[in-house]
């Protein structure tokens, strides 16, 4: 393990709850923090069923699964549950605005050997990194949805990221058993960059006529040795989670990342993929 013991997310969602998940099965003591003692309940909720699965299925023993729970507890108050950890990880809504005062109010009453890491998938971690007041100690510590099964993190280097903190970090990630990547502050860091283009063609070419979704997907599926095609993959993250990190790039990065305007009326109706029920597919 490395030497960093307790660990605080922030954000209960879908996100935050898997990545409290990964962290407690590898024997960490995790706080799970939200504005709302129900998303909490929820997050934790929705992980004690994941593992109970893995008891039904023979894949963990109902002791183990008992432990992990028993490592994983609920903390309302900001301030309380970054107060005695070594790490926090940000989960919450991709808005800069929201993310800088949390982060605020996290850099005021962490100790001052934690480590801060936000979960963004796009938006800039020298900015968060400021409103901490601890820019040695931040930066990026991007999962994957759902960390449990995708196990890959990408670090970001922020411009005033430590070396020290950038090793600490890449340590406890090896020590999830996950693969890490290193990358420097830019939009969309490595992944994104690289994924959102490839979404949005494949939008374009729904829009366009050129195929089905159906046939889209197996094309892509097989063609690329892709574990799903660019639209299913699209509703398991979210239209409107695609969307933001669109326009994002597209304001920092030029034209090239112009959301398609299918993906936008989808948006607007409420189609956002598996979270709604309904996306490319429904669910």
């Amino acid at each position: 393990m490395s030497s960093i013991n307790k660990v605080a997310v922030i954000g209960a969602g879908q996100m935050g709850a898997g990545i409290a998940l990964v962290i407690a099965i590898k024997g960490y003591n995790v706080i799970l923090n939200d504005i709302s003692q129900d998303f909490i309940l929820n997050g934790l909720e929705k992980n004690k069923q994941w593992l109970n699965r893995q008891v039904e299925k023979n894949k963990m023993t109902q002791e183990e699964v008992n432990d992990i729970i028993a490592r994983m507890k609920g903390e309302i108050d900001l301030p309380t549950a970054v107060q005695d950890v070594d790490l926090v990880i940000e989960a919450i809504i991709e808005n800069m605005e929201i993310k800088n005062k949390t982060w605020k109010i996290i850099g005021s009453n962490a100790p001052d050997h934690a480590i801060f890491g936000s979960n963004t998938s796009s938006l800039s971690i020298t900015e968060m990194a400021k409103a901490s007041d601890r820019p040695t100690e931040f930066l990026g510590i991007h999962f994957f949805n759902p960390p449990v099964i995708m196990n890959i993190i990408e670090f970001i280097k922020g411009y005033d990221t430590s070396e020290s903190t950038l090793e600490k970090a890449i340590s406890f990630g090896k020590s999830l058993d996950m693969n890490t990547v290193i990358a420097n502050e830019s939009p969309g860091f490595i992944v994104n960059r690289l994924l959102i283009p490839q979404l949005n063609e494949a939008y374009y070419a729904l829009q366009e006529g050129v195929a089905t979704v159906e046939d889209i997907d197996i094309a892509m599926k097989i063609g690329l040795n892709h574990p799903m095609g660019p639209l299913k993959l699209s509703d398991f993250i979210g239209l409107d989670t695609i969307l933001f990190i669109a326009e994002y790039l597209h304001q920092e990065l030029g034209e090239k990342f112009r959301p398609c305007p299918l993906l936008k009326k989808m948006v607007k109706s409420g189609k956002l993929g598996v979270k709604t029920g309904e996306g490319f597919y429904k669910y």
